[in-house]
């Protein structure tokens, strides 16, 4: 019997219960899928009762209405069953290389602030209780343990012996091999999201130590949004944000993704800034964001993996006439971040070099700027976002999506990231 529905034709006698003319729920009660057999209820004799030709009887099986059948039940019987989170990515305000380690790592130190352009999860309890299922809006994310999604799944219920499976979606807006962490981010809310299912019974503190294991630039995502990271960058010290929050920033980045290992090699030691990273964190918190400040390291050894993206920073900085009070690229590349303007050079819509860039602008354009940007979009197919600003997170709290990110700006129906095919 098929899965989807079953039909069954008949042109001979069909022998029925005497007490009834058709099939009653009670009957149908034992389909099960993958094998399902069906039983008739037992009676002491058999009438024939109808003669018929060419008609049918239709059973329709529906394996999604007997999963969420099971999903029900879970609700009922736990607390907590769904749970939305935001999950931000970050930027490197400055990215000093101070060593390398014995281990063939490197020693950072480096401001990390987190910004409000983020992917959405969708958690729900698994009512199977055998593995994580993972799905996305995107193509190419890994949905296997290769994720670090599932990875923080696994860490989390071999660290505290949690038996919870569960059901992922990913809604992805922060784009892959930008240098923005937002890989990263998907793994500490996801064992921030394990956690509430279960309890909380570990700590932030737990947690941030927890998280290491599987990444270097996970544990700064449970820090308040702004920290002073060391180490590899897994030792994070919470700093001050002095940040203003509505400070504007574009985000530009280019098709070509940079290779983190890549420009690691083309990293020479000799070549770095000299400049001592607590003198640049004590300016940034006096005076702010300067071009002075925003050192980044791995700019060079980037440039030289990607030639192109050295030329996008030069023009961003020609094009703005000083409109930027910085022009940085963030982490090892390849997003050039623009702090101080929400107006992204014109020459990113008007070059076709540019027709697949990634271009993030702050929520205080007004709407008829915004909708000037759609437009072009529209014709070069770059992919849009709309909104990138500082943000930070309350205690005990997980990262809050702006309702400017979360509603797209100032233009109805627009959901935040999507691409324009030209």
């Amino acid at each position: 019997m098929a899965m989807a529905s079953s039909h069954l034709l008949c042109n001979h006698q069909v022998l029925l219960p005497s007490s009834s003319t058709c099939f009653t729920k009670k009957s149908l009660s034992s389909f099960r899928p993958h094998g399902f057999s069906f039983s008739m209820p037992k009676l002491q004799s058999w009438t024939p009762l109808v003669k018929c030709t060419r008609k049918h009887k239709e059973i329709v099986y529906d394996p999604d209405e007997r999963l969420n059948k099971l999903a029900d039940e879970v609700d009922r019987d736990t607390p907590l069953s769904r749970l939305t989170l935001f999950s931000p990515c970050k930027v490197n305000v400055f990215l000093r290389i101070t060593d390398k380690r014995e281990d063939g790592y490197h020693d950072l130190a480096s401001l990390f602030h987190v910004i409000s352009l983020g992917d959405t999860i969708k958690f729900s309890l698994s009512p199977l209780k055998t593995k994580d299922r993972l799905s996305t809006n995107v193509s190419g994310v890994p949905l296997d343990d290769k994720n670090l999604i599932i990875k923080a799944l696994n860490l989390y219920r071999k660290k505290t012996g949690s038996d919870n499976f569960f059901w992922i979606h990913l809604d992805k807006r922060v784009p892959t091999g930008a240098g923005l962490g937002g890989g990263s981010s998907n793994a500490a809310t996801a064992l921030w999201a394990a956690n509430q299912f279960n309890g909380c019974v570990a700590t932030e503190k737990e947690l941030q130590e927890w998280s290491s294991e599987i990444g270097s630039d996970i544990p700064f995502f449970f820090s308040h949004g702004a920290a002073y990271c060391t180490g590899r960058g897994e030792v994070v010290q919470d700093v001050p944000s002095s940040i203003p929050s509505e400070i504007p920033m574009v985000l530009i980045k280019p098709k070509e993704a940079c290779s983190t290992a890549e420009v690691y090699k083309h990293l020479r030691l000799d070549q770095t800034s000299k400049i001592d990273p607590l003198a640049l964190l004590e300016k940034i918190s006096r005076n702010g964001i300067s071009q002075d400040v925003c050192i980044n390291d791995l700019e060079p050894p980037a440039f030289e993996v990607l030639p192109s993206l050295k030329r996008l920073k030069q023009r961003v900085i020609a094009a703005s006439r000083g409109q930027y009070d910085a022009v940085f690229m963030s982490g090892s590349g390849s997003t050039i971040v623009g702090i101080g303007s929400p107006d992204p050079p014109q020459f990113v819509y008007d070059d076709d070099e540019y027709q697949d860039v990634f271009l993030s602008v702050a929520s205080r354009c007004n709407s008829i700027v915004f909708l000037h940007i759609l437009i072009i979009a529209n014709d070069s197919g770059m992919i849009l976002n709309a909104e990138a600003s500082f943000i930070t997170r309350e205690e005990n709290q997980w990262y809050k999506e702006s309702a400017s990110a979360s509603a797209g700006g100032q233009i109805p129906g627009f959901t935040g990231a999507m691409e324009m095919q030209k």
